[in-house]
């Protein structure tokens, strides 16, 4: 296996609180210390995993779409990524399955440069330049403001890091980033920031994982799922000592203070559901339009066929609402 970047020593200190079991199962996972993941964080704190008998490695990667593809190439056995590249798998016929849903972003925005005039509402958009990147949740999300308000507008695509450079210097007059940018953005614009939060898209930050693990090391993913799940619970009862668990894997890059302030847009626990299932449906009935892909549309039930939900079934029952 390919370390594409080592996690820091303070993101696996919880996980040598315990030694490792001889007979342990090995575990590739990949993850990077994130605020949206606090069932990680909590979960190698206090041990869960090598109590279930699981010896993870954890390898990080640049996006989520990277470890997905580590994942389909068979460099790790579990990965945790936004829920946009599990569309673009299933349309595609990649073999893996969906199996839990950890946390909801709830916060998404179209950020603005004031100077180039105010935004209000959907139909504001009208006519602007607005900056996002092409072929992601985010390019999604904002042709569905744009589709649901009835208006066009001149979409620029940039990579991430050059659109709120491109917004502060007035080549945009808007922006549609991932929410890892959001702080550059105000900070960037100072007083010339403003936003416009369009409802009705959410991102979700899933796990998938290998047809080995889902088969015939099913065992394997049960322990995995159970840790994760008695982490989810600890979560919900302490906030605190999970944004502090959260804080401490990051090397403090986010405070608590940001922390308590960034979950306010976060709905987290630890879930499966039909809801996402019919998001990937329009997520890769979106992919089709735009000549990304080429292939057949995917019905629900289609898209339920990539959900594994039996090791958070058995983990955690009520957190899996599926036909």
């Amino acid at each position: 296996m390919k370390t594409l970047s080592p996690l820091a020593p303070l993101a696996l200190a919880g996980s040598l609180l315990s030694p490792i079991s001889a007979d342990a199962e090995s575990l590739t996972f990949a993850w990077t210390p994130n605020p949206q993941t606090p069932q990680v964080d909590i979960a190698i704190k206090n041990g869960y995993f090598e109590e279930a008998g699981l010896d993870i490695t954890f390898v990080a990667f640049n996006t989520g779409r990277e470890g997905f593809e580590a994942m389909i190439g068979g460099q790790v056995d579990i990965t945790f990524m936004a829920e946009f590249p599990a569309a673009v798998g299933a349309l595609t016929g990649q073999d893996f399955a969906v199996i839990g849903d950890l946390a909801r972003f709830t916060g998404s925005r179209v950020i603005v440069n004031t100077e180039s005039g105010a935004v209000d509402e959907p139909a504001d958009l009208a006519g602007k330049r607005i900056g996002t990147t092409i072929g992601t949740n985010v390019n999604f999300y904002l042709e569905e403001i744009l589709a649901g308000a009835g208006v066009s507008a001149e979409i620029v695509g940039a990579a991430p890091p050059d659109l709120v450079p491109a917004l502060a210097r007035g080549d945009l007059d808007a922006i549609v980033p991932f929410p890892s940018f959001y702080a550059a953005a105000r900070d960037t614009l100072g007083e010339a920031y403003g936003e416009l939060r369009a409802p009705g898209y959410q991102v979700h930050y899933i796990l998938a994982a290998t047809p080995e693990m889902t088969g015939p090391r099913s065992d394997v993913l049960d322990a995995f799922m159970a840790a994760l799940a008695r982490a989810d619970s600890d979560v919900a009862a302490d906030p605190e000592a999970a944004m502090a668990a959260v804080s401490a894997s990051m090397q403090g890059a986010v405070s608590t203070d940001a922390l308590a302030t960034m979950w306010q847009d976060v709905d987290i626990g630890l879930k499966l559901d039909t809801g996402l299932a019919e998001l990937l449906v329009a997520e890769a009935d979106w992919v089709l339009s735009k000549g990304v892909v080429r292939g057949e549309a995917l019905t629900l039930d289609q898209m339920l066929s990539v959900f594994a939900p039996a090791a958070l079934a058995k983990a955690a029952p009520g957190a899996v609402d599926l036909p």
